[in-house]
């Protein structure tokens, strides 16, 4: 096993920044959810198309008022709506654990059919199961099989479709103001099928008052994985 880079603490979008300059590059950003990272990558000059496979957040996407550099479509990992051989970089911010482990697989296959050979990059980016804030979502969103399956994925396919591989870390400390504001990330997402009363618990509650401040918000530890595959094998 290769050993991992630590980058610090990083947003997801800079964490790409240092292993290519996204500048001119075709992007994918597979599973790209209500798409802030397609558009931070936008922002640095990349050409990004912002592919989600719910049909709700799809929508929302393409309504959302437009920004240069970002197109969004709707569609699965398993079956990309990009050509073959055209893009510079395929991304998965956070979504390749939301993939069916069933199809994990191909979708990792999927990411180096559209990828331009020799120069293609593939990043993925998964969170971490140590650290404070996982323990604070589990008894609500446990997914210790999807994110084990993702790992185990990433070490059996992507290793065989590219040539080259890097292995990061890096960290990130989530903050909320208070209880609701964690309750309100969560539920307002279409794509997970969490309702209100599953993380309003005395359970989850006991949990989050741990991350508690001296200023009087709250703060977890999420640390980050990050997999870059370089060079798709024709």
């Amino acid at each position: 096993m290769t050993e991992r880079k630590h980058l610090g603490e990083r947003a997801d979008a800079d964490a790409v920044t240092v292993v290519a300059s996204v500048a001119g590059l075709t992007i994918v950003d597979v599973g790209c959810g209500a798409g802030q990272s397609s558009r931070a990558l936008a922002a640095m000059g990349a050409s990004v198309i912002g592919v989600e496979p719910d049909p709700i957040q799809a929508a929302k996407n393409r309504a959302a008022d437009p920004m240069p550099g970002v197109v969004f479509h709707e569609g699965r990992a398993e079956s990309l709506p990009v050509e073959s051989g055209s893009a510079d970089g395929v991304v998965f911010f956070r979504s390749l654990h939301h993939v069916p482990v069933e199809a994990m697989e191909v979708a990792l296959a999927e990411a180096a059919r559209v990828l331009k050979p020799d120069s293609g990059i593939l990043c993925v980016i998964e969170p971490g199961m140590d650290g404070t804030h996982f323990p604070v979502m589990r008894p609500f969103n446990d997914e210790t099989l999807e994110r084990t399956a993702a790992q185990a994925a990433l070490e059996k396919v992507a290793r065989r479709l590219f040539r080259d591989a890097e292995l990061f870390h890096y960290v990130q400390y989530p903050r909320y103001e208070n209880f609701e504001a964690m309750v309100e990330r969560f539920v307002d997402r279409t794509y997970l099928d969490l309702r209100r009363e599953y993380v309003q618990t005395d359970e989850v509650r006991a949990l989050f008052e741990a991350g508690r401040t001296e200023a009087g918000d709250y703060r977890f530890e999420q640390p980050m994985l990050m997999d870059v595959y370089r060079g798709p094998v024709r």
